[in-house]
């Protein structure tokens, strides 16, 4: 089965190999943008990239009722361990995990990350292997020149970034990330979810690059 990607709305995605679903920062029940609620996602792995409650509010709920492993920080699987997640992979920066369905490496964000006034480590983006592409999801975070190491190291031929601005690149910047990348595919992520976020997707458009702005609860097959 090719890699399937479904949009939950902000910067929630369930990539989906047939064998394998990894949940990216999972916000569902409060998250305006998302159709699903928590207690329908089903999934092997979760993947945090900072500690916000837009980004991990429903991480622990999903992970226990799944049996999902969480890949994160080193602190936010501790705190995960705290409310009774058992399978736990904690990473940092420049670090890369094998998994069942390939690997997760973790890249440099440049942004905040805590939980309900807990720190929870740096937050990160994190490069993905998975049914046959490889999917760099940027996390939250600004734009950074090492952007351009990400796509001598690991080749992303889909990436996924953030463009609401305010608290994370806007469409400007975004677009300036996904030429330094060069996926073939970028997804904008993390706007219209509330006023403060709002953004032009179809401003979004980094020179010889596909984008696609998916609508919540879309899937779509990323070689079609």
């Amino acid at each position: 089965m090719p890699l399937e990607i479904t949009y939950h709305g902000h910067s929630t995605f369930l990539l989906d190999d047939g064998t394998h679903q990894l949940l990216l920062d999972p916000f569902h029940d409060d998250n305006p943008a998302c159709e699903t609620p928590a207690d329908r996602i089903e999934c092997t792995h979760v993947l945090v990239s900072h500690g916000h409650e837009d980004h991990m509010s429903d991480a622990a709920s999903i992970a226990i009722r799944c049996d999902a492993t969480v890949f994160a920080t080193h602190e936010i699987t501790t705190y995960l361990g705290e409310q009774g997640v058992q399978r736990l992979e904690p990473g940092n920066t420049g670090g890369c995990i094998q998994a069942p369905f390939g690997s997760v490496a973790f890249t440099p964000a440049l942004h905040s990350s805590s939980f309900q006034g807990r720190y929870m480590g740096d937050p990160l983006g994190a490069v993905i292997t998975m049914g046959g592409h490889v999917t760099y999801f940027a996390g939250d975070t600004a734009l950074f020149s090492d952007m351009k190491l990400i796509r001598e190291l690991y080749e992303p031929d889909i990436a996924i970034l953030p463009i609401g601005d305010r608290f994370t690149m806007g469409v400007r910047q975004a677009t300036i990330a996904a030429e330094w990348i060069a996926p073939k595919l970028a997804i904008p992520c993390h706007y219209d979810t509330w006023d403060p976020i709002r953004a032009d997707s179809d401003a979004f458009a980094p020179a010889g690059i596909r984008t696609r702005a998916m609508s919540p609860g879309e899937t779509i097959d990323p070689d079609a």
